[in-house]
């Protein structure tokens, strides 16, 4: 069962490689991760993965939040405490644009295009509030009086004031 448990073996000196299986799990571990965060995934905007040349995988997104955001969102929320070998740790230093994660002895090398960060992102006007600001206009339009509040107007979305 050795080679189902990755890392190196220490006693003889070998590189141990994880078994396929062992990467797809560590992958499921890790959508499964991002997919409990909607708000992270919704922000981003063509998210792709694929296998590394190295038995690692690779993740990248546009927009969104940072991609040390995004390995302490994993570090923190992947570990069972059941099962230590399901550990995720961080693998190097991580940046805004690249950070390095290993899962179950499995690298994820995270990368993020044109990110914003997940402040800006909670900042951001969203579906939900354009739903209180139209609310707010229908309710003001039929008392009468229409005030302005703290709905940006269409104009100003598009030049970020």
């Amino acid at each position: 069962m050795r080679g189902l448990r990755g890392g190196r073996d220490e006693a003889a000196g070998v590189e141990i490689i994880p078994t396929p299986a062992r990467r797809y799990e560590a992958l499921g571990r890790v959508m499964a991760a991002l997919a409990g965060e909607a708000e992270m995934l919704e922000a981003c905007r063509d998210l792709a993965w694929w296998p590394g040349n190295d038995d690692s995988w690779h993740i990248e997104w546009r927009d969104g939040p940072y991609a040390s955001e995004v390995a302490g969102l994993l570090t923190e929320r992947v570990a069972e405490p059941d099962r230590p070998d399901v550990l995720a740790e961080a693998a190097g230093p991580a940046t805004r644009a690249m950070a390095g994660v290993r899962l179950m002895d499995v690298g994820f090398a995270l990368r993020a295009i044109d990110p914003c960060g997940m402040n800006r992102l909670r900042a951001r006007a969203g579906l939900w509030r354009l739903s209180a600001a139209l609310e707010g206009a229908a309710g003001g339009a039929a008392g009468g009086t229409a005030a302005r509040g703290s709905a940006r107007r269409h104009w100003e979305e598009l030049l970020g004031g």
